[in-house]
């Protein structure tokens, strides 16, 4: 951690101690991590086939269901999503906080079920998600919820006679991402989303032929003061932190979730939850 870092961290984690207390504490516990907030954002590019003219995509990311996120919260969390009408929608990772020792039953696999699109569920892995915690509990959940995982691979995206290319890594963190693997056979003049859990993968992505990366990961930084911003955000997630990004020029747009849930600490502060619905635009 280099100097300013430590500095920042030290006098926010000082001010937080001061400042959530009372009905500061009670709104950043009880209140604003239930403040969801659906972001729309415009993609636009000349690469985007007119086929695709309009098509709705929604990003959601860090449920953590379990850590203070619970399955009714995730029930109406999918209503909201399915009240949009997406084409398309994709997930970037990290489901449960703790599957090892989640409860696991059907329940979560029907609410995850009702999640509806035209076009498709993808789903990739987070580091929750992975390593030594649940990888084939959660691939069998996403399964029989009807999310295709990509991991290290790609697929291919048709409407009206046209197509874009979805691919998706798998986490940086716990897993072995290969984003050569997940691009081979593709043609790198079609216009191509990458999901990668981790934001700060962008950096590697730029060397390839992608167009737009959705991450997620950081959650914003969960607790953020005013004039300093976010407290804490995990490794992977230090340089993109939320929001959207124009790297080199515009050779690659990334968006970052702050995403649904929470971990570590139950608490959220001027960083409201949020899921994405992005439109493409064609020319």
């Amino acid at each position: 951690m280099n100097r300013r870092t430590f500095l920042k961290r030290s006098i926010g984690s000082m001010l937080a101690v001061v400042g959530l207390g009372g009905g500061t504490y009670y709104y950043a516990r009880e209140i604003e991590p239930a403040m969801l907030e659906v972001t729309r954002e415009e993609i636009s590019s000349a690469v985007i086939p007119k086929g695709f003219q309009n098509f709705k995509i929604v990003q959601f990311s860090d449920t953590h269901v379990g850590h203070h996120y619970s399955l009714d919260k995730l029930k109406k969390l999918c209503q909201k999503i399915n009240s949009v009408t997406p084409d398309l929608i994709v997930f970037t990772g990290d489901l449960v906080d703790d599957p090892d020792t989640y409860n696991w039953n059907s329940d979560i696999v029907r609410i995850l079920s009702s999640l509806q699109a035209k076009h498709g569920k993808y789903w990739i892995y987070g580091n929750h998600d992975h390593g030594g915690y649940g990888t084939q509990t959660l691939r069998e959940v996403m399964d029989k919820a009807g999310f295709q995982l990509l991991q290290n691979s790609h697929t291919s995206i048709n409407s009206s006679n046209e197509s874009i290319v979805l691919a998706g890594i798998d986490d940086v963190m716990l897993g072995k991402p290969d984003l050569d693997k997940a691009l081979q056979g593709t043609d790198p003049d079609k216009f191509t989303i990458l999901l990668s859990h981790e934001p700060d993968f962008a950096e590697e992505t730029l060397h390839y032929p992608v167009h737009v990366q959705f991450s997620g990961h950081s959650h914003g930084g969960q607790v953020r003061l005013p004039f300093i911003g976010d407290l804490y955000t995990p490794d992977y997630a230090d340089k993109y932190v939320m929001g959207k990004y124009i790297l080199e020029g515009g050779k690659l747009e990334l968006h970052v979730s702050r995403g649904i849930g929470t971990t570590r600490v139950p608490y959220r502060f001027l960083c409201k939850p949020q899921f994405h619905v992005y439109t493409l635009k064609s020319g």
